[in-house]
């Protein structure tokens, strides 16, 4: 029997498990539970949603078991007591309601002084900034705090009992610099009034740990656990991404990320200078607004993806003059996390069902354009785009991406990536090398020329650009 590992993707939305053959990369079986909606949770629906999954993939009735590894949401804050119980729901990435907090930090330092320190301006999704409204809203809770981690951390711990981190989550809470590997204690000091423990910062390659017994199951062998990441740096290990290539994921969130040798420093403070999951950099720039935009289009048209997708195709390729702006929950980038979204261009002739399903796929596709024009203004090499993400799926957005942004765009086969790059860490931790797992690329999609979706995009432009200059 060959050996397998175990990857683990604790995303927003769900939990999900893969076993995969150590030497081939191939998925031998997969499960996925979900998590509840909304923007903060207990932690222990994750751990139950992980039981759940490990359960229904087999993972305890598998004697081959090598290697483990999570992959999680990243900047959730999960604070937790003395006696390890948390002391709050933890508060997620696209929970804005530390944005006051974040706004003081910017203007207390600075843009400048804040990229210097940890590579990233404050904004609501920083692990610090949700601690500072801990502080200031939940006082006795706060008081209570012993430990601070991320989700993937708590997942972690409970399978291997240890209490680590790695560099790509860790670059993601505010309190870290991945350039020198530190955390900035004194950050905390500031804005939580206390410096809590924190998890030990191990390497991408570097074991924490094995398998806690409850987890192995009758006679299972004490398999690796390895340090996990943060699920977009988890991507691009799951895709081998290297220098010159951009990955574009469209979930919950939109993200658009790179591989760097070497720090990208964004003097504006929209870029995070995150770390990836093999020792190098992940310059990366984050959506809030993704695939829900058009899933709730589509809700509100009454239509199923089929129908919403056939919408979205057979009217006027510019959405006859309807300009959509995504920000449904407020945004990120652009760092407006007060902000609602907006329709533009509205007529008794725009506003038809397949303008306003166009509309809001184009929408999507600007806003993800958007921040691959900044990766470009830093001078991060562009390459290559590989677009994946359960909204990589949709027909419609792949339809107009190639056009919005002006490059071909390399559609990998599809696959749990997040999930797979934890597969690939885990096998990492536990031969000391790096699987040689290929990767395929199903279609290549190149631009047509249309000039529709070129009308719509600098619409959207000038659109952006008054709504920004409104709310400043």
């Amino acid at each position: 029997m060959s050996a397998t590992v175990v990857g683990i993707d604790s995303s927003t939305q769900s939990c999900k498990v893969v076993v995969v053959d150590l030497e081939s990369g191939n998925v031998l079986a997969t499960a996925t539970a979900p998590h509840p909606d909304g923007t903060s949770v207990d932690p222990h629906v994750w751990l139950e949603a992980l039981k759940t999954a490990w359960r229904e993939a087999g993972v305890a009735e598998r004697g081959d078991v090598v290697g483990v590894s999570v992959a999680g949401q990243q900047h959730g804050m999960v604070a937790v007591d003395a006696q390890g119980a948390p002391v709050h729901d933890a508060l997620l990435w696209n929970d804005v309601r530390s944005a006051p907090q974040a706004a003081r930090m910017v203007s207390e330092h600075g843009v400048d002084w804040w990229m210097e320190t940890v590579n990233m301006a404050p904004v609501s999704s920083m692990t610090l900034a949700k601690l500072a409204w801990l502080r200031e809203n939940e006082p006795r809770a706060a008081a209570r705090v012993q430990r601070v981690m991320l989700p993937h951390d708590w997942l972690t711990l409970h399978l291997s009992g240890e209490f680590v981190t790695d560099r790509s989550d860790a670059s993601g809470t505010g309190y870290f610099n991945a350039t020198d590997n530190q955390y900035r204690p004194e950050l905390l000091q500031e804005y939580f009034g206390a410096v809590p423990q924190l998890p030990r910062v191990l390497a991408a390659h570097e074991p924490a740990g094995t398998l806690c017994a409850e987890w192995r199951g009758a006679g299972g062998t004490p398999a690796v656990v390895g340090a996990g990441a943060g699920d977009n740096a988890a991507a691009g290990l799951g895709l081998n991404l290297e220098p010159g290539e951009v990955t574009i994921s469209v979930g919950t969130s939109g993200t658009v990320f790179a591989c760097s040798a070497e720090p990208t420093i964004d003097r504006s403070g929209v870029t995070a200078g995150f770390a990836d999951a093999t020792g190098q950099h992940l310059p990366l720039l984050c959506t809030i607004n993704a695939a829900r935009v058009m899933t709730t289009t589509a809700q509100t048209l009454g239509a199923d993806l089929d129908e919403f997708t056939r919408l979205a195709t057979s009217g006027p390729s510019d959405a006859g003059g309807l300009t959509m702006l995504p920000y449904f929950d407020g945004e990120r980038t652009p760092n407006l996390p007060g902000a609602t979204g907006r329709l533009d261009g509205l007529t008794r002739a725009s506003f038809t069902r397949e303008n306003l399903a166009r509309s809001a796929v184009l929408a999507v596709a600007n806003s993800l354009a958007d921040c691959l024009d900044i990766l470009r203004d830093i001078h991060v090499d562009v390459e290559r785009v590989l677009l994946i993400g359960g909204g990589a799926k949709s027909d419609a957005l792949r339809s107009v991406l190639p056009d919005t942004l002006n490059l071909t765009v390399s559609v990998p086969r599809s696959a749990e990536y997040v999930a797979l790059g934890a597969a690939r860490q885990a096998a990492w931790a536990a031969t000391g090398q790096q699987p040689d797992w290929p990767r395929v690329i199903d279609s290549e999609l190149a631009p047509t020329g249309d000039t529709g979706v070129g009308d719509f995009r600098a619409r959207y432009g000038a659109l952006r650009r008054r709504y920004q200059d409104q709310l400043s």
